[in-house]
């Protein structure tokens, strides 16, 4: 597979990795760039196709950056919520738990 076609692939799969949340795959992808790029660099000047195949890679990789760090802010502030939650929880699970076994507090 030429270096454009194979860019293009790791931009399209990049990017439905994106639209699906998936971030197994992403970092899988993420490694697979790493990889890849420099023995690409190897075979000798890029084209302008390339170039230009190589430019929406890196925007790819830019919106998929993006997209975990705002999984990972929203992760952080629902971690954050539980555990200020937490009180009530077990409050409440210990309520639960005794209705359950007839135990009137």
């Amino acid at each position: 597979m030429d270096r454009q076609a194979t860019l293009l692939q790791m931009a399209k799969k990049m990017n439905a990795a994106i639209a699906a949340e998936d971030w197994k795959l992403l970092a899988a992808l993420n490694t697979l760039v790493a990889a890849t790029l420099p023995q690409m660099a190897a075979q000798g000047q890029w084209s302008g196709a390339e170039r230009a195949a190589l430019a929406a890679l890196h925007d790819m990789h830019r919106q998929a950056v993006r997209r975990c760090d705002l999984a990972t802010e929203d992760l952080g502030r629902r971690l954050n919520e539980m555990q200020a939650n937490k009180e009530g929880w077990l409050a409440y699970a210990l309520d639960s738990e005794q209705a359950d076994n007839g135990i009137q507090a």
